[in-house]
C-alpha cells in the first residue's frame, strides 16, 4: 500500500474548501464532469454556443469539457461530438478556453480515441471502426441516418498502435495551443483506451495484449508522450473499474486496475476521475471499491457517480477522495456551487434534450438570481 499525501487533510474540509490541484488554485472542489452533449458545429468544431455553455459554469472549482476526438478516426457513436485535430477545432477550443478564463474559471480538455464504440457513417470513408480485436459490442450507435447496430471493428496491426499514440500526442499539443489549463486522457467507458485495459475485450497475442502489462502498455504509451507535452500536474486520466457500459468486463479487475494505478503513482500524475456507482455506465457489482485505488495512488483522486451534496461532503471530510465530480447536476444548474451553499432548490434535468440540438437544454437553464 502506498500512503496518501492527503492523510493529514483537516477532517471539515467539504465542497467550498479551495484546492491546490498541481499548480492550479481552485477555489472550490466541486468539478464539472465531461458529459457528451453533442453541440459541436461544421466540422465538429466548437462554435460561440459551446463557449457560453462552459462559460455559464465557470464558478466549478474546475471544469472537465467533454470527450473530444483525438482524429478522425476516433469519432464517437453520436454525430456532433467534438474534435480536437482540426486547426477549426483548435480555434474553436479557444474561442471556449478564452471565455472561460474571462469568467476567472479553469477548463481542462478530455481527449478521447472511441476505437470501437463507432460506426462507418462516422468514420471517415466510411471505414470500420478500430479496436484491440475484432469483437463487436452490442447496442447502437446514433448515426446522421438514425440509430444504427454497432458493426464488428477491425483490429488493429501492431504497426499501427505507434500512430494512435502520436494522434493523442498531436490532441495534447493541440490543446495546448487552444489555451487549456490541463488535459485529462480518456481511459474509461469502453473507448479505445479501457478496450486495450481490459481482458473481456483484449484478447491480443502481441505486446498489447494478454498479460495486465502488455493491456495496459497503451494507456501508459499515450499518458507519458502526453506529459512529454503538458507538465504532469496539469494531466490527469479517467477510469471506470466498474462500468460494465459497452460491454466492458475483466477477469482480475483488482489485479488490473491495482496495476495501473500503481503505474500512475509512479509516473506521478495530477490526478485520478474515478467512475464509481453510476447506473449511467452500467453496473453489476462494485468490484474494484475507491478505497483500493486510494491506497495505491497518492495524487488527487476526484470521484464521480451520482453524488448530491451530503454525500459529497462526507467523502471529502472522511478523506475518501479529494475532489467530487457532478454531470447532470451541473448540465441543469450553471450556478450549482452557488446553489449548494445557500441550499437552495436545484433545476432538474431535461433528459429529452442531454445530447443534441441547441440552446434549449443547453444554455438556457436559469441562474438561481433569475
Amino acid at each position: 500500500m502506498i500512503d496518501n499525501q492527503n492523510t493529514s487533510a483537516p477532517a471539515d474540509i467539504n465542497l467550498f474548501s479551495p484546492y491546490k490541484l498541481g499548480e492550479l488554485e481552485l477555489p472550490n472542489r466541486m468539478v464539472m464532469a465531461p458529459c457528451g452533449r453533442g453541440r459541436a458545429g461544421i466540422g465538429n468544431a466548437p462554435v460561440q454556443l459551446n463557449a457560453i455553455y462552459y462559460a455559464q459554469r465557470a464558478s466549478a472549482g474546475l471544469i472537465i469539457a467533454e470527450a473530444t476526438q483525438v482524429s478522425p478516426t476516433g469519432e464517437t457513436n453520436y454525430p456532433n461530438s467534438p474534435g480536437i485535430h482540426s486547426p477549426q477545432q483548435v480555434a474553436g477550443w479557444k474561442l471556449v478556453t478564452d471565455t472561460v478564463h474571462q469568467k476567472g474559471g479553469r477548463i481542462f480538455l478530455q481527449l478521447r480515441h472511441s476505437g470501437r464504440i463507432s460506426h462507418p457513417e462516422l468514420q471517415p470513408d466510411g471505414a470500420l471502426p478500430v479496436a484491440p480485436c475484432a469483437i463487436a459490442p452490442t447496442g447502437n450507435a446514433m448515426t446522421p441516418s438514425g440509430f444504427k447496430p454497432y458493426v464488428t471493428p477491425r483490429a488493429l496491426e501492431t504497426s499501427e498502435i505507434p500512430d494512435i499514440v502520436q494522434q493523442f500526442r498531436q490532441a495534447a499539443e493541440n490543446a495546448l495551443d487552444a489555451g487549456f489549463d490541463g488535459v485529462e486522457v480518456h481511459g474509461a467507458h469502453g473507448y479505445l483506451l479501457d478496450q486495450f485495459l481490459r481482458d473481456g475485450s483484449n484478447q491480443r497475442a502481441d505486446k498489447y495484449g494478454g498479460s495486465i502489462e502488455n493491456r495496459a502498455r497503451l494507456l501508459l504509451e499515450v499518458i507519458n508522450v502526453v506529459i512529454g507535452v503538458w507538465e504532469k500536474n496539469r494531466v490527469g486520466v479517467r477510469l471506470s473499474p466498474n462500468a460494465t457500459l459497452n460491454n466492458m468486463h475483466d477477469s482480475h479487475p483488482l489485479l488490473t486496475f491495482g496495476y495501473v494505478a500503481t503505474a500512475l503513482n509512479d509516473i506521478g500524475l495530477v490526478y485520478v476521475h474515478l467512475t464509481e456507482e453510476m447506473v449511467d455506465f452500467g453496473r453489476e457489482q462494485t468490484t474494484v471499491p475507491t478505497s483500493y485505488i486510494r491506497d495505491r495512488f497518492c495524487g488527487t483522486l476526484i470521484v464521480n457517480g451520482g453524488y448530491n451534496q451530503d454525500r459529497a461532503n462526507s467523502v471529502l471530510s472522511n478523506q475518501q477522495a479529494d475532489l467530487v465530480s457532478f454531470g447532470k447536476l451541473f448540465i441543469a444548474n450553471p450556478d450549482l456551487p452557488q446553489r449548494f451553499i445557500l441550499n437552495a432548490p436545484l433545476n432538474q434535468v431535461d433528459s429529452t434534450t442531454l445530447g443534441g440540438g441547441g440552446e434549449k437544454g443547453y444554455t438556457d437553464y436559469p441562474f438561481l438570481e433569475s
